[in-house]
């Protein structure tokens, strides 16, 4: 049992340095941003895990945050000047633990100047065959993929009643105590339960132009307001990276910062500190035009490994830490 984990964990090794070496390769500069910070991600889906921290002179204890991502670090620096950069390092999310998730893991995040989504889905393609080999790759709308896999053809109009029904039929347990009428988590639950189990099965899947709500820090489409520039990567149904055409705008940061606190009040959650540097950054020095992505790195190396749980291609899980 020891030998085949030390075997993993020179292979884990290997894909740490071939992973660096693409961007290396590419003159993308690697970042080394704070895991700890002042601020978290008002996100409702992301919990931080939090700290005490005791600094001289202050006079009392700091709550921080520690990291569910660099972005908003990376974005800063993006504001400063600094060019293409890359993070390859631990984040932390709290309340996750099963085959697919730790509390702890590993995460390459990395923007790329004047990238297109395409341009930006081509790469990511190219960073996650870099541990998979040449495996094929397929590339959909977010509607395409409801209308292939679900057979609702238009989702973003259709009825919370269609989600129900195709529920149903797909066998999905009824779910007690929810508004009938709540068409997102209807629809989230057809993605999550009937489609992504039948995305990247034997190929690198991206879906693309998710619902305009659903657009988190991504631009919403300039051809369709129904839309978001924003992707996800799949491979063997399992989720791989999420990525924008990056909002750029600082005011409508902060609108859906606020509108994402209202939805923690709305569910009985604290809010959290903003990051005003952050929109400090943004306001003063801009963002330039520039696509990101996040990938998680344990989910991608366990599949090149033929392993389904994290826990597999790690020192230590959460439990034996």
């Amino acid at each position: 049992m020891i030998s085949r984990k030390i075997d993993i964990l020179k292979k884990r090794s290997d894909a740490l340095h071939k992973l660096r070496a693409f961007f290396y390769a590419r003159n993308v500069i690697e970042v080394d941003t704070p895991i700890l910070s002042r601020a978290a991600v008002p996100d409702v889906h992301l919990s931080s895990l939090q700290t005490s921290v005791d600094l001289p002179n202050v006079g009392q204890q700091l709550t921080y945050y520690l990291h569910t991502s660099p972005e908003y670090p990376m974005k800063r620096l993006l504001c400063e000047g600094i060019g293409d950069i890359y993070y390859l390092g631990k984040v932390f999310r709290n309340g996750d633990l099963s085959p697919r998730h730790q509390p702890e893991f590993t995460m390459i995040e990395w923007y790329r100047l004047d990238y297109c989504l395409k341009d930006m889905i081509a790469e990511t393609f190219a960073v996650a065959q870099q541990l998979l080999g040449e495996v094929s790759t397929e590339i959909m709308t977010y509607q395409q993929a409801f209308e292939r896999f679900a057979g609702i053809a238009d989702i973003h109009h259709a009825s919370a009643e269609v989600c129900l029904q195709c529920l149903k039929q797909n066998n999905v347990s009824e779910i007690i105590g929810v508004d009938a009428d709540d068409k997102p988590l209807w629809e989230q639950l057809v993605l999550t339960e009937v489609i992504e189990p039948q995305l990247g099965q034997g190929q690198l899947t991206c879906l693309m132009h998710f619902p305009a709500r659903d657009a988190s820090l991504a631009r919403i489409s300039p051809d369709n307001d129904l839309t978001a520039e924003r992707f996800e990567i799949f491979y063997q149904g399992m989720e791989l990276a999420n990525g924008y055409h990056e909002l750029q705008d600082a005011d409508a940061y902060r609108q859906r910062f606020e509108a994402n606190q209202a939805l923690r009040r709305q569910n009985g959650l604290a809010e959290v500190p903003v990051d005003e540097a952050l929109l400090h950054a943004l306001s003063s020095m801009g963002l330039p035009d520039c696509s990101g992505v996040a990938m998680g790195f344990d989910r991608l190396f366990a599949l090149s490994q033929g392993k389904q749980n994290l826990s597999d291609v790690l020192a230590f899980g959460a439990l034996d830490a």
